[in-house]
């Protein structure tokens, strides 16, 4: 199996910064995509920020010059520095991995339990 864990959410306030992190584990043979989503109280899940195997990022407007996504490919960690948060930002945050296990053909991608952010006005 294949476990991905989030950890640095928390409460701050506006103007603040944090660092989400997300760390793979398992029966892993390769990851391609990682990524972070977030999904605000009566909203749909939306994508944040994603990064290949390579380096290469994309972002959504609405975070893009405030949010920073990394990787850590040795540590199969993605981490998500996140600036000059605003009450909007509010959320659930998850991570995702495009994943090949051990011995396996496919590719399946796994999802984090989630952390919540919340920013106060």
């Amino acid at each position: 199996q294949v476990q991905l864990v989030e950890s640095g959410g928390g409460l701050v306030q506006a103007g603040g910064s944090l660092r989400l992190s997300c760390a793979a584990s398992g029966s892993i043979g390769n990851i391609n995509d990682m990524g972070w989503y977030r999904q605000a109280p009566g909203k749909q899940r939306e994508l944040v920020a994603a990064i290949t195997s390579g380096g290469s990022t994309n972002y959504a407007d609405s975070v893009k010059g405030r949010f920073t996504i990394s990787r850590d490919n040795a540590k199969n960690t993605i981490y998500l520095q996140m600036n000059t948060l605003k009450p909007e930002d509010t959320a659930v945050y998850y991570c995702n991995a495009d994943v090949r296990r051990i011995y396996a053909l496919r590719r399946d991608v796994y999802w984090g339990q989630g952390t919540q952010v919340t920013v106060s006005s």
